[in-house]
């Protein structure tokens, strides 16, 4: 049996870079043109080339959205533009719109996949857009976990399902209320994210929000391989380094204990508890179990506080002299537990003896996020390019 995809979001090469060797199979990202992440900085062509390169290179995919809904002036260029991407090495568009799904399929051999933004929820839509050449179809997000199975058992099609992160309040993307309340077209690029607006309420102290919980499928991820879901998308293309690692690789262990058969209740607790850490928000599992309702919504009193677990990246370690080095990234200080996570999904943990700045001279604290850090070890650690160091689980 073929294993499941994992499929990150990449705003720019470092994230891709860092998702990929963390564990994803595959990436999504845009380009400067048709991208529904307008705001995230995305990819020159040039980018895109370097992108597919790296991504190959550990025989791994890149998927290239271009699912905005298309105007009549949109159109002009956009057969350069996939020529290009596709001369670049892209394996996969992911498209939304009908005329170029078509013009894909009858001009390049390059995947075609059906967005979200199409708000597929039926056997027949898919049934039709499988007639059409589409090689996959990313469904809604408002489906039930009885209703995907029957749309994979009836239409054989590769079927793609979001597993974690933003939820928008409206079917799958399709909401115009940025483009009345800040003149942004969200179907177009332009989402500013109206649906997290805390509104004031007439007469009345409160506020008032109509946004959703994020998704978190973390627990039901096995039930997702056995009903034959082929690929697994995470949210997140503008995401932080350490928000992408976290949850690609503590996915990624998901994943493999699922087909190891090592998944055990007390392993999938631990895991869930790294990815709620990592969390700014409350999540949900949304429409999976059952019709969503109010409790997977805030209404009133939302707060979303920023992580601190995250204490740096590391860029450095002199083995020969134990002493690592870090970009700081939230306050720490020598006494506080803490753990090194790695691409390759180790986790190393110890107490910091001792905190110097960059000329050894100790500190003690570190408290200016972006300064240069070192520490001395009193053990030997293996270092993989983009590891991490965060509060160990259970904070100090």
């Amino acid at each position: 049996m073929k294993k499941i995809e994992l499929l990150s979001p990449a705003g720019d090469l470092e994230r891709l870079k860092v998702t990929l060797l963390y564990g994803a199979d595959a990436v999504y990202i845009g380009g400067r043109e048709y991208s529904l992440r307008a705001n995230a900085t995305n990819f020159s062509i040039n980018e895109i080339k370097e992108a597919c390169d790296f991504a190959h290179s550990l025989n791994k995919k890149v998927y290239l959205t271009l699912n905005i809904v298309f105007h009549n002036e949109d159109i002009e260029g956009v057969d350069d533009y996939i020529k290009e991407v596709v001369d670049a090495g892209i394996d996969a568009f992911i498209v939304s719109d009908p005329f170029i799904i078509s013009h894909i399929k009858n001009n390049y051999d390059v995947e075609v996949h059906l967005s979200t933004q199409a708000s597929t929820t039926n056997i027949d839509s898919v049934l039709y857009f499988k007639e059409e050449g589409i090689d996959r179809v990313v469904l809604a997000r408002e489906l039930s976990k009885d209703e995907i199975k029957e749309i994979i058992d009836k239409t054989k099609v590769d079927i793609e399902v979001f597993i974690h992160g933003a939820m928008c309040t409206f079917y799958s993307g399709r909401c115009v209320l940025s483009n009345y309340l800040t003149n942004r077209d969200s179907n177009r690029g332009g989402c500013s994210q109206v649906c997290r607006f805390a509104f004031n309420i007439e007469d009345n102290n409160d506020k008032f929000t109509m946004a959703t919980k994020d998704l978190n499928m973390s627990k039901y991820i096995k039930d997702l391989i056995e009903i034959g879901v082929s690929s697994l998308k995470v949210e997140g293309r503008m995401r932080s380094l350490y928000y992408l690692a976290t949850v690609i690789g503590t996915y990624r262990k998901i994943i493999d204990a699922c087909y190891n058969n090592t998944l055990t209740e007390e392993y999938l607790n631990n895991q869930v508890q790294i990815l709620n850490r990592v969390a700014n928000r409350e999540t949900s599992t949304h429409y999976f179990l059952k019709q969503a309702d109010y409790t997977d919504q805030y209404y009133t009193g939302r707060q979303e506080l920023s992580n601190q677990d995250y204490l740096g990246l590391i860029t450095g370690y002199d083995k020969k002299n134990n002493i690592l080095t870090l970009v700081e990234r939230n306050y720490f200080e020598k006494g506080w537990e803490v753990e090194v996570f790695t691409p390759k999904g180790d986790v190393i943990s110890f107490s910091i003896d001792e905190v110097y700045d960059e000329e050894l001279n100790p500190i003690g604290v570190a408290r200016h996020p972006e300064e240069v850090i070192k520490l001395k070890l009193d053990t030997t650690l293996e270092i993989d390019e983009y590891s991490m160091m965060r509060i160990k689980n259970g904070g100090n």
